[in-house]
Formats: C-alpha cells, structure tokens, sequence
C-alpha cells in the first residue's frame, strides 16, 4: 500500500482563496491516490465550496481561522500580525510533521520570511531560492533564484546549481543536468566577480550536475541547458521580460488576425496550430515556484491562479514529496561541503 503524502493548504492565499484552491484540491485528490490535505481558512468561505465536493470534504481536515495574509501586507507586518493565519498555520503543520509540504498562493514575500523563521534552512544552505520550471524549444528548464536573494556570493550561487540540479535530476529524471550560470555574455571574462568566482568553483568541483558554462538571456529559452542560475535581482527582471514579451505576442497576434477578413479566414485555418502553441507555452501548466533550500517542501502558486493553475502547484509540491527532494539535496551539500577545493574555492 502506498504512503499517503499529506499537504497543507492555505485556503485563503491569491486574488480567488477558496474557489479556487478548494476544487483543485478536489481534483488532486479524484486524480493523485496518495495525497491527502489539511485546508486552513475561514469556514464562512471555505465550507459552501468543500460541500460542493463531498468527497474532498470527507477525506481532508479542515482547521478553522479567520485570519489571512493580505497580499499587501509587508513581510515583516505579517510576521507580527500573522499569527493564528491560514498562511502561518498551514506552514507550521509542516513544522510540526503533521504535513509533509504546504501550498499557498498569497503573499511572496510574508510566505518566504515565514518559511525560513519557522522552518528553517537545511543544513549547508546559507539562502534558500524561489525556483520554477520554463518552457523552452527543447522542453523544460529550471531556474534559480527568481527574487529571494537579489545578491548572491560564489557559495549562494554554487548552492543555488546544486539545489537546481538536484531538482532536475529527481524530478525531471535528467540523469547529468547541465547547469549555466546567467551572465552578460559568455566569455570567461565577463560578469561581475560573484560569478566569475561561482563559475570557477562549478567548473572544478564535482557536484551533481555537469557545468555548462556562462550563458546569455536568449539561452533560457534555446533550452541549451537544464538548470539556469542567477542571483534573485537578475532572474526576477528576466522571469517578468518573459511574461511580458509572452503577452506582448499574443497581443500582437490578435490585433493580426482581427486586421482583416482575410485574417480571420487565416485564423480559422491555423486554429490547431494555435491551440498546440497556447498549450505548450500556458504558464498555468508551469505554477509553482518552489523555495528550494527550506527544510520542509514549500510551493507558491502565483497569486492570480485558477484552478487548473492551482492543480498544477500542487503537483509540483507532491513531487517533491514523493521524490524525498530535501533528503537528496541535504545529502549533495554534505558531500560538497567535504570537499577540500571547494572549501578553498569560495573560502569558507
């Protein structure tokens, strides 16, 4: 019989709370036989959509609070009037080892700071990372830090490739993943020290991918290589330039085949090629940034989700879960910090 991998919600994160968490919840659970929930919200709002999934409602437990993180809220706001929240509470179950990851999709910044106070980084990590996955050309990438840490030193970024890299292989199943360090160019004079130093580091010390080298902007979505890492400044800009030029284009596109009659024939004609383009690109299918480096799984899904979104974020906590991600790093970081040039490489 399988485990039964439990996660906790927290049903009132993200412009839609429950209507939305609530049915994807109950969509993981028709789908996923080994998940189970603990649903933290205000059960004036939560409990008319859990009755509208009977089954969800018999299997998961629900705790009662009616106070909730505004995605206004300053981190450091948050954790003093934070208490007893669905955010907090839900975080704290993973603490205290009733879940085994927590989902939610409210404020970044107050679920990060939160995170980190009550759980703690694993052993070796100086700073966690908020991570996700990118379509490319080739497929899918990971990336690292997308705004958690906007300065990193040669260890941090060295962290963030084995973090990434440990990630691609568990996860995805890439055996060797290649790890690229995002730079102004790819000349190994290029870019400031920090990452000069971290690719000097990653090019002579084995670790649990195989070091690329520099790579540029447009390399992320070439797919040229499995892992992306940057400090948290330089990957949010390039995670948002994406999302914009990514709207840009479909703004774009319709104007086009709004232009004309003939247009809109067009348009008709290519409507399944379209439709397979919207699909591989919809970055519902790619919700779920993850804060790699936290000693307990922890997923944000983006705060304007719907429910397919949502679902999605879910499943990429119950990965992690399944593939016993923290156990792995924790044990990369061990054998890396035991090794002699990389103490001597980035002095510690």
């Amino acid at each position: 019989m399988s485990k039964t991998h439990i996660i906790a919600l927290d049903a009132m994160g993200g412009d839609f709370g429950p209507s939305v968490v609530i049915p994807a919840a109950a969509y993981v659970l028709e789908t996923q036989k080994d998940i189970s929930f603990l649903i933290f919200g205000d059960e004036k709002r939560v409990n008319p959509i859990l009755d509208q999934h009977p089954k969800l409602k018999s299997a998961c437990t629900f705790t009662h609070t009616d106070i909730a993180i505004s995605g206004t809220d300053k981190p450091s706001r948050a954790l003093r009037n934070g208490k007893g929240s669905s955010m907090r509470l839900a975080i704290e179950a993973v603490k205290e080892g009733k879940a085994h990851g927590v989902v939610s999709a409210g404020n970044t910044g107050a679920l990060m700071v939160m995170s980190k106070l009550i759980l703690k980084s694993l052993p070796g990590i100086s700073r966690p990372a908020i991570a996700s996955i990118m379509p490319t050309a080739k497929g899918k990438t990971v990336m690292l830090d997308l705004g958690a840490n906007l300065e990193c030193d040669a260890e941090i970024l060295t962290q963030f490739a084995v973090l990434g890299a440990v990630y691609a292989r568990v996860v995805q199943g890439i055996n060797e993943p290649t790890v690229g360090l995002l730079n102004v160019g790819t000349e190994e004079m290029k870019g400031h020290d920090e990452i000069r130093a971290a690719a000097e580091v990653l090019s002579t010390v084995p670790f649990p991918g195989k070091y690329h080298g520099f790579i540029e902007g447009d390399d992320i979505t070439k797919g040229t290589v499995d892992v992306v890492v940057t400090d948290g400044f330089t990957g949010n800009v390039a995670l948002k330039t994406a999302e914009g030029v990514a709207k840009l284009t479909k703004h774009f596109l319709t104007d086009a085949f709004k232009s004309s009659p003939l247009a809109i024939v067009g348009y008709l004609l290519s409507m399944g090629a379209i439709k397979k383009m919207k699909d591989k690109v919809d970055p519902r299918k790619y919700n779920g940034g993850m804060f790699l480096g936290i000693n307990g799984i922890c997923v944000k899904s983006h705060g304007g989700s719907d429910v397919l979104g949502t679902q999605n974020a879910i499943l990429v906590a119950a990965d992690l879960i399944r593939n016993d991600f923290n156990a792995q790093v924790a044990n990369e970081i061990e054998q890396l910090m035991e090794q002699e040039s990389f103490v001597q490489a980035v002095g510690v």
